[in-house]
């Protein structure tokens, strides 16, 4: 009896273990979420408050707001976004998400130089913005920084391009460093650029596993120009 008794409470542990473990991985995966939300908003705090700073040594520099602006609903909305069903936590996933998040820290804000007048520069922000919030609106909370699987979402925006949100950042971008350009500016757009591309081609790895995004796939053909990617 007492063998048997024995075996039984081992086998209740044996089966206990992937439970165990499947808990102190989801508690991990929670305290790595919480970091990343902070460091997030603590980034995006810097980076408004200088951009503030500066917008108020010439106010006439409004592209510089609209810019904190659009940053800030990047990283803002991703502060609430839904937990995923899949991730991607590899090395290659983190340099495209992190990088192509968090690239605006390496704008220079003070440049001055305008290739095109303030007030275009900032109609081009404008669309770019208007059409980012309708990307976002499109997506509701199925948005987070890194690549993951929140679900397909075919509505909206996405009935034109795949990654619409990523379209919004670029044209955001085109307009701040057409009046505000700088060669290290020049060099962070075209970083923004490099990296977006890797993490669409990261999210959409995760993504084509789903059958749902294989079909929404065949239907939209291009991820992000219309005509051209």
């Amino acid at each position: 009896m007492a063998t048997r008794r024995h075996g039984t409470a081992t086998a209740l542990a044996a089966s206990g273990r992937p439970c165990a473990a499947h808990d102190a991985e989801g508690f991990v995966g929670i305290l790595i979420e919480v970091f990343a939300r902070v460091v997030a908003a603590l980034a995006l705090g810097v980076f408004a408050y200088a951009a503030y700073t500066q917008w108020r040594l010439d106010p006439s520099r409004i592209t510089l707001i609209l810019l904190a602006v659009s940053m800030s609903l990047t990283v803002g909305l991703s502060l609430f976004a839904e937990p995923p069903t899949k991730r991607d936590w590899s090395p290659l996933a983190l340099l495209f998400s992190l990088g192509g998040t968090y690239y605006y820290l390496v704008f220079q804000l003070t440049a001055s130089r305008q290739l095109i007048p303030e007030t275009f520069g900032a109609a081009i922000q404008l669309f770019g913005l208007f059409w980012q919030l309708f990307a976002k609106l499109s997506l509701r909370k199925s948005f987070g920084i890194l690549p993951a699987n929140r679900g397909v979402v075919s509505r909206g925006a996405y009935r034109f391009v795949r990654h619409p949100m990523y379209l919004g950042y670029l044209i955001i971008d085109t307009g701040f460093l057409l009046t505000n350009f700088s060669t290290r500016n020049l060099l962070a757009v075209a970083l923004q650029i490099g990296l977006q591309v890797g993490r669409i081609y990261r999210e959409e790895r995760i993504l084509f596993e789903d059958v749902a995004y294989r079909a929404y796939k065949r239907s939209v053909r291009y991820r992000m120009i219309p005509g051209l990617f």
